[in-house]
């Protein structure tokens, strides 16, 4: 039961800062989805794409953690209440 809870806190947090990343940077190119040419400074990575790759591991980790309590919840046997 510990290991499920701290796995919906942590599907929380991933929730509220994927969240937080679309709704503050949403508007900008680093959201667009790749299909622009980007640009790049001496060959370092720009706040866009750090922001882009930041909301694809976001975006995975919080449907791997559905993924896995899903499976907890509908497949695995219950301990009782």
């Amino acid at each position: 039961m510990v290991f499920y809870n701290i796995v919906v806190g942590l599907s929380v947090l991933v929730a509220l800062l994927f969240t937080g990343i679309v709704f503050f940077f949403g508007k900008g190119d680093a959201m667009s989805g790749g299909g622009g040419v980007r640009t790049t400074f001496k060959g370092k990575a720009g706040f866009d794409d750090y922001v882009s790759k930041l909301t694809l591991i976001l975006g995975a980790a919080f449907m791997v953690l559905m993924i896995l309590l899903d499976i907890w919840n509908n497949h695995l046997p219950t301990s009782g209440t």
